[in-house]
């Protein structure tokens, strides 16, 4: 590991990584010299409305000179996910940091919200990252050594009309976090959630609301910067839930 490439030749794994963070998380990983496994539901072949797929996103990465696998997957589907780590294990032989940044909401008063709505959104957010985890985390415990970033949001806290199921994803999801990091201590695997509370300019958002004035809003990068600077940290530093205020003033300090 280098101050200039201190993530170098790290295999890293990142969900929901065909546009805005996650895109954003592959490319400064690459940068930082990860080969990066790049996953999501978008390829050239299933596109979406939204622009982005995870071809686009692996030659990104390539670009920085490091290698890259895009791969299909819906992180609702066990069996998915399970050929997911399969063939992370035959292009890379392991993986060193699994970043869950897929998400997804569905705004709606909980009184509004289908029982499929709901389980659609927790699934997605919360069994998601689950299965992830449960996946890689056999060969990070064989090996002794592993990172776990699960991406979460403000709303795990904040209370914001419609949101009532997302809001209940994320909480869980750092309440995982906060638990597997503790568990996991004695197999040296750090487990870690970056709350982001700024508001940022994805792609997602930027479709999903035409004519809004996005200029004060922040990029993606300030979301992959607070991630890597996790990724960075000791395996002692677990089971935190750290913003991306928090981590700047610890950037800052140098």
């Amino acid at each position: 590991m280098t101050n200039e490439k201190p993530l170098l030749d790290k295999i890293v794994v990142v969900t929901g990584a065909s546009r805005g963070i996650g895109k954003a998380i592959a490319i400064d990983f690459a940068r930082a010299g990860a080969d990066i496994v790049v996953t999501a539901r978008t390829s050239e072949k299933a596109p979406s409305d939204l622009p982005g797929t995870i071809e686009e996103t692996a030659r990104a990465v390539e670009a920085e000179g490091r290698r890259a696998l895009a791969l299909q997957v819906d992180v609702t589907k066990q069996e998915q996910i399970e050929g997911m780590c399969r063939r992370t294990i035959e292009e890379f032989g392991r993986c060193d940091i699994l970043v869950n940044n897929a998400g997804i909401s569905m705004p709606a008063p909980f009184h509004e919200t289908s029982l499929k709505r709901w389980d659609l959104v927790m699934n997605v957010n919360l069994r998601g990252p689950v299965m992830c985890m449960q996946s890689f985390l056999p060969g990070m415990m064989e090996r002794k050594s592993g990172r776990i970033i699960n991406i979460s949001s403000f709303l795990a806290e904040v209370t914001l009309p419609g949101m009532v199921s997302y809001s209940v994803s994320k909480a869980a999801l750092e309440k995982l976090t906060q638990y597997s990091g503790e568990e996991l201590k004695s197999h040296n695997i750090a487990v870690n959630a970056l709350r982001i509370e700024l508001m940022l300019a994805s792609e997602g958002w930027m479709y999903r609301n035409p004519g809004t004035d996005f200029s004060t809003w922040e990029k993606p990068e300030a979301a992959s910067e607070a991630t890597l600077w996790i990724a960075k940290q000791e395996p002692s530093y677990t089971g935190k839930v750290v913003t991306i205020a928090e981590v700047r003033e610890q950037l800052a300090k140098g």
